[in-house]
């Protein structure tokens, strides 16, 4: 699979996604900051992706404390997860990573445990959500893969593939599935403005496995589904409400709409770690503001004029009445949605 991040000795190694397609390096991580820098600057992105990157954040901060106890240890943990939890408001996986963090070290605190313990037990947690992120992508591929079409065009938006998690992918994993079980699927990669994660990594990663992929501009995708080349549209989630609502790379809202007026299955791929039922509603969540510069630059060029006003938000909000099925490791969900995900938690 491709090493989107990975544990070593010296500290987490992430592919660089700002580089690819065209430069495939790799970027050390070796203090708790210097994840946050990565998560920041999207180094790593994908909601289940940058959830592991902070709990091996977490781990990294606490390998590399001089606390001699777990007490001495406590305000630097703290210290530490508000570094991480500061970094991208969006996608409800960081928390979700962070929380379970905090969770661990409130059974440590209470079980008195040595700070070599403390250590221990915190990189091995940060393994095990590793290790559940690839088995939940697998897991909600095969639910998802006998919804796609035998044969036909597949639209997705952003990259929700093994670049957005620690491999497999999540709608990316959907398509994976149903191509290894036999099915003719052309892949339509929407390019998605303004980071190219379509036309830079979903190409990339898809090309890499040998899946018939063609990038479109985001404004094509009406034209496409009227001449009827899309069959089926699935994309990611950051945040899915509870009541099925869900926060996307911005553009997903348009292209659920477009898929309800042509009569195309519109399905929405993520673990149940990316679902929030604190939040009651798509209304609720945050929506996280980025640089200007990522829509007046491009490849360091500027593009705009100077002094004009830019709007960039990361992600926009689907409602749950454009979703045909959410799928997740635990099942595959349907409207209604709230009642649904009740049942499911």
């Amino acid at each position: 699979m491709i090493p989107t991040l990975e544990w070593t000795p010296k500290g987490v190694n992430f592919i660089d996604q700002t580089k690819l397609p065209l430069e495939e390096t790799y970027v050390l991580a070796t203090s708790y900051e210097e994840v946050a820098d990565v998560i920041v600057t999207m180094v790593v992105r994908g909601a289940p992706a940058i959830g592991v990157a902070a709990a091996y954040g977490v781990a990294i901060g606490a390998k590399d404390s001089k606390a001699a106890t777990i007490a001495d240890f406590a305000p630097e943990f703290e210290t530490i997860c508000a570094k991480l939890a500061s970094t991208r408001p969006t996608a409800v996986n960081l928390f979700w990573a962070i929380d379970r963090m905090k969770k661990l070290f409130a059974t440590l605190v209470a079980e008195k445990a040595s700070m070599s313990t403390v250590k221990e037990r915190i990189l091995t947690e940060a393994h095990a959500m590793y290790e559940e992120d690839i088995a939940a992508c697998k897991a909600m591929g095969a639910f998802g893969g006998v919804r796609m079409p035998d044969a036909g065009g597949v639209l997705t938006h952003c990259n929700a593939g093994a670049l957005a998690t620690c491999g497999y992918g999540t709608a990316l994993g959907v398509i994976r599935s149903a191509v290894e079980h036999g099915k003719k699927i052309k892949v339509y990669a929407d390019e998605t403005r303004p980071f190219l994660q379509g036309a830079r990594l979903t190409a990339w990663e898809l090309m890499h496995d040998g899946i018939d992929t063609t990038v479109i501009c985001d404004n094509m995708a009406a034209s496409l589904m009227r001449a009827g080349k899309i069959q089926a549209v699935v994309v990611g989630a950051d945040r899915i409400a509870a009541n099925g609502d869900f926060a996307n790379k911005i553009g997903t809202y348009n292209v659920a709409i477009l898929a309800k007026e042509h009569g195309i299955p519109f399905y929405v791929a993520a673990p149940w770690s990316t679902i929030d039922m604190k939040t009651p509603n798509g209304e609720a969540i945050p929506i996280e503001e980025r640089s200007p510069v990522e829509v007046t630059h491009h490849g360091g060029k500027q593009l705009t004029p100077n002094g004009v006003g830019i709007c960039n938000p990361a992600f926009d909000m689907t409602p749950a009445k454009y979703v045909t099925a959410i799928f997740t490791e635990r099942g595959t969900l349907e409207a209604p949605y709230r009642e649904a995900l009740a049942k499911m938690a």
